[in-house]
Formats: C-alpha cells, structure tokens, sequence
C-alpha cells in the first residue's frame, strides 16, 4: 500500500510537524558522521548537508530551499541521468501538500513509489528558507530505490514553479533540473590535532575572472619561499572565494619536477597551445579537492614532505570552474590552504601511480556500453621495490577521462583477490578527489595490484586510445602510503608486438591485403580498422590474454631492476564475486591466434564460393 506523508497539509503547515521525537533525533545526528552542507545548484537556491549513522546504516539529509514555491525534487541516479531515478518529492496541489518517495522512468515520468523508504523528519520555515529533514536506509531491497554505497554519488534536484493535481503529472524533463556528485559515505573518524609549530601556505588563484563559459580549467605556477627547509604537510583544505561555492568544481596542487630549475611564470587556461612546456612536468599530487570534500588530514605518524632536498620550488595549481549559466565578470581566489609544520613525523609519505601506461597500444573500440581494460603492478615490482614490512595505503585518487565510468583496484596475494582497496562504480572524471579508505591496506612485497577501469564510448564512432588528452584515456589510481618508498610507478601495458599480430589478424580478416601494419603509428593503425563486434571482441580477448610490459620506476624515472620483457608464464587474475581463477597467457593467445586464421580461411572459402557462383 502507497503511503504519502503530510497528505492533508499546506506548505505553512508542514512547518510546525515533528514526526520523530527531537531529543532522539539530536542523539543520533550528534553521534553520527556530519557532512558540511553544500551547494546543491549553481545559483545556490538548494544546500544539502547529511549526517550518516553507520550503527543503523541510514543517512540523514537536511535540504535547504531558498525560494520554496510549489515544491521541490531531490534525487540520485546512476550517473546522474533524469530518467530511472530515485526521488523524494515534496510538491502541493494548490490546496494540499505532500510529501513522498517517487521514481522516475525511462522518459522521465514521475510516480509513487509502492514501498516508501524516505521518512520525513521535520520541516519548517526559517528566514533564510524552507528546510526539510529526512532519512533513508543505505539499502531498502527496493528495485526503484538507489543503493547508497561508497563512492561518488549523482545527485539530481528539480524546482516545481507550478502546483500539480497528481504527482503523476510530472515529468522531470518539462522543469529546471541539474545534477551534482558528492562523496556520501566517508570515514567517521573524529578530525586529530595538529600540534603546534603549525605554518600554512594558500596556493590560490591570481584574482582570475572566471571566464563566461561551461567549462575551464585555469593553471597557475606558484613559487614556494627561497631555501625552504624540508616540512611535512599534514593538512591542507579549501579555500574558496566567498559567492563561487558553486563554480569552483574542483581543485589539484602539482609539484613541478625537481629537475627543472625554473619554470615561467603563468596564469591562464590549462588548455591553451601557447602555455609553457614545461607546466607539463609538474604532474606530482600534493593535494586535490572536489566540492563536497572536507579538510584532508594524515595519519598521524606520516607527512607528505615539502622543501628541502630533492624537492621544487615550483607549484602548479588547477582549478575547474563549472559555470554551466556563463556568468561574465566573476572573479575568484580560490585554492588550497597547506598546513605542514617543521616538527617531521615519523614516516615521509608517498604517492604511487597504479594502472596502465599513457600509450595509445590500450585503447577503447567506439559504440561500447561496456569496456574493460586493466592495469598490473605485478609480484616481482613489489618484491624489488617495496620494504620488508610492506607499506601502508591510507588514500588513494582514482583518475580516468571523459570515457570513464568506474575505477577498482583489488589486492591479490597468493593468487587470490583478498582486499578491494578502492572502487567507484559511478566514477566521474567531473569528480575527482583523494579519498581516505576506511581502514588502511597493507601491501607487502609480492603482492599484485590490479587496477581496472570501466568505459562508455556509445558516443564515439572512433577508437578512443590512450594519451594525456582529455578525449583519449587514462586508467590510473594515485595510492597515498607510507613509509615512502622509491618506487613511484607500478603500471603496465601488453607488448606491442601482439598488438601488430592483431592488427594483422583484424585486416586479413576484413579483407584488407595491404596491411600497413607497422608502417603508421598505432593510433593510425587503430583508427584504419574496420570496427565491428568481432573486431572489438577479439581486442578485449588481447588485452585479456596477451603478456604485458611492467613499467616499475624510481621517484627519479629510473627503472627498478625488473625485467619489462614480456614473460610467458606471467599471471594474470580476474575475479568473479569471491572466487577467482587463474589464466596463463601464451597457451590462450594461441588459441585465439589459431581461432583467427581458421576465421580468415572460412571467409576465403566464403568469398570464392561466392565469387565463383556468380
């Protein structure tokens, strides 16, 4: 049976409801993890806060309306999509107001729920707005609802400017609508103290006026101060201009390389062909922020070290401005507050890049819903590199381009997936933000990495390859551990040579004798195929199958002393649920490769049977 809240109630009415007790509510929001409220539109008419109770396994959501007139819309979706949405919907008929759970489907059409999981709280009016507080379950086994896990989260909102008969009347396409990405689940560790000796440095846009377009991103290169010893940075939060809270998308700090002993001066669009080179060389995290996130703390035995020897001078700040209404003459000093201190911990802590090599060999076919492909950091990289006692990852950054949609890395051990250390199902490459894991991982020498990335290409009838361009892709995850170590990069990408016999293969098959394999680069030779489902299928069989280079650097892009040969009894896992099973590499690229020449006679076969029935 439907059941609808506040059935018989007018908007001014619902204001003075109570439908838990407030003493016990208080109880249960102070003992729970707290949010800071955020923007929730770029007009800043909705602010969200939340409060998540991990002993009952329910999330509290307070929504601020500004301007409240005939209801309001607030959702979430698997990527942020208006149509099979999960909705709670406030909204009156002109003579009553009610409150629900609701749905939307494939066109964008709302109804009732049938099972209401959405329990409102309280709702009042306050001289900056109407709020309305609310709770739902984690997971309600309900079919229409949005199972709230850990990892980015879509949210969609709606204001209704008209009163509506039935709620059935609605449709989320007909009214202003948007969506934002927040991090619901996090860590519910109480904030450390940070001791005295504290010094802070703001690495903050320039004044810059924002410029009157959807998107940008703005660079701008910092000095640090003139002989800077060596400090530990153990905080760092935003610090956002007062009025832009719903521009300002999201926010990265780079140390430059330190071999470059000067970088130029600058302050302009990340994307400009005419900035200097050298910005290019500053791609070391220091720190990161999206909207939503909250002042990054470290443990409390590590830092991450700045100044000193083997350091730069040179930062490099970027922030990403989302102004979808192209407001013009905004100006924003907006940046990332560091906070490090003299008084050095114990452990110097480090980041290492997982996943796959910046190459155009792994790449993506177009018209894809789905594909994988996967990055190793292999048993002999972290038996060579890493200490005895292993190292400990405490955050980690997952990082892909406009094709992604979701990042996992697994620890393997023994030949078995035993720990997931960070996965996103929802990933955004609009979200991005370094993530503290809700208990460390311990990875020690031997172990696997293996970083698996989801992509979407159903827009592109191109190969998507891989590349530093934001419409070629990238599969990594930043891990933040310590103590630190030398090695700074465990990636991996399958050996050329298999590649051009698929190239090879992939022509003869379609025809083409005059294979130029080899003669082009692989980008070209990517994009000259004839892409099928069988052409896209046997790549996903390569990259599945195929030995891989192991690309295991120093901090100083020297290699550790591990063999990037390709290796025909390497191991390669893949799990399914819990279990996992182990494929050796050669044996079933044969296969694949006898497969392909049996399908090339049979389609000559065909084509002279055909030719000669003519």
């Amino acid at each position: 049976m439907m059941r609808i809240f506040n059935k018989h109630l007018r908007l001014q009415d619902v204001t003075i409801m109570y439908f838990t007790a407030l003493a016990a509510l208080m109880v249960i929001l102070v003992a729970s993890y707290q949010a800071p409220s955020i923007p929730v539109d770029v007009s800043s008419e909705l602010q969200l806060a939340w409060n998540i109770s991990y002993a009952k396994q329910e999330i509290y959501m307070e929504l601020q309306v500004a301007d409240l007139k005939h209801g309001v819309v607030l959702g979430m979706s698997d990527r942020g999509e208006l149509t099979n949405a999960d909705l709670v919907v406030l909204w009156d008929s002109g003579t009553k107001s009610y409150f629900g759970d609701a749905w939307s489907d494939s066109e964008g059409h709302v109804s009732l729920d049938r099972q209401q999981d959405y329990e409102l709280i309280e709702a009042k009016e306050k001289p900056d707005g109407f709020y309305l507080l609310f709770k739902r379950p984690f997971s309600t086994c309900d079919p229409k609802d949005y199972l709230i896990e850990e990892g980015t989260v879509h949210i969609i909102y709606g204001l209704l400017d008209q009163p509506l008969a039935s709620l059935e009347e609605l449709n989320l396409s007909r009214i202003h609508t948007g969506v934002q990405r927040v991090l619901m689940l996090r860590p519910d560790d109480p904030s450390p103290t940070l001791g005295p000796d504290l010094q802070t440095i703001d690495v903050v846009a320039p004044d810059v006026i924002i410029p009157s377009q959807e998107t940008t991103y703005w660079c701008f290169i910092q000095k640090l101060p003139e002989n800077m010893p060596k400090n530990h940075i153990i905080m760092y939060e935003s610090v956002i201009t007062p009025g832009n809270e719903a521009i300002v998308h999201h926010i990265e700090v780079f140390e430059c390389s330190p071999d470059m002993m000067d970088v130029p001066q600058y302050s302009g669009s990340c994307d400009d062909n005419m900035k200097p080179r050298k910005l290019n060389y500053c791609r070391h995290v220091l720190a990161a922020w999206a909207m939503g996130a909250e002042a990054f703390y470290y443990p409390p035995d590590a830092g991450l070290a700045i100044g000193g020897p083997g350091s730069s001078r040179f930062l490099r700040l970027e922030v990403h401005y989302h102004n979808p209404l192209l407001i013009a003459g905004r100006r924003d000093s907006s940046g990332i507050r560091l906070h490090y201190t003299p008084r050095l911990r114990r452990y110097d802590a480090g980041i290492m890049e997982l996943g796959l090599v910046y190459t155009p060999v792994m790449a993506i076919p177009p018209k894809q819903h789905t594909f994988y492909l996967t990055g190793y950091c292999t048993s002999k990289c972290t038996q060579t590199a890493l200490p005895p006692g292993g190292i400990y990852v405490f955050a980690s950054q997952l990082h892909t381009h406009l094709a992604g949609r979701g990042v996992r890395t697994v620890l393997v051990r023994g030949g078995k997936e035993v720990e997931i250390v960070q996965e996103d199902q929802h990933f955004s490459t609009h979200y991005q933000t370094i993530r503290v894991l809700r208990k460390m991982v311990n990875i020690l020498p031997g172990d696997v990495l293996l970083t698996k990335c989801t992509y979407n290409t159903e827009d592109r009838s191109k190969p998507t390859v891989g590349g530093f361009g934001i419409m070629e892709e990238m599969c990594v995850n930043y891990i933040h551990y310590y103590p630190r170590t030398q090695l700074e990069l465990c990636k991996s990408h399958i050996d050329m040579g298999y590649l051009q016999k698929y190239f090879n293969f992939i022509n003869r098959f379609h025809g083409n004798e005059q294979c130029v394999c080899g003669e082009v680069d692989v980008t070209q030779q990517f994009s000259q195929l004839d892409w099928d489902d069988f052409t896209g299928e046997v790549l996903d069989s390569l990259y599945n199958t195929a030995p891989i280079f192991m690309h295991c650097n120093q901090s100083t892009a020297r290699l550790f002393p591990v063999s990037r040969r390709p290796d025909t009894n390497t191991f390669l896992w893949k799990a399914c649920g819990s279990q996992t099973r182990t494929l050796i590499l050669s044996p079933l690229f044969t296969m694949i490769t006898s497969l392909l020449n049996y399908a090339n006679n049979v389609k000559s076969l065909f084509v002279n049977f055909k030719y000669y029935s003519m």
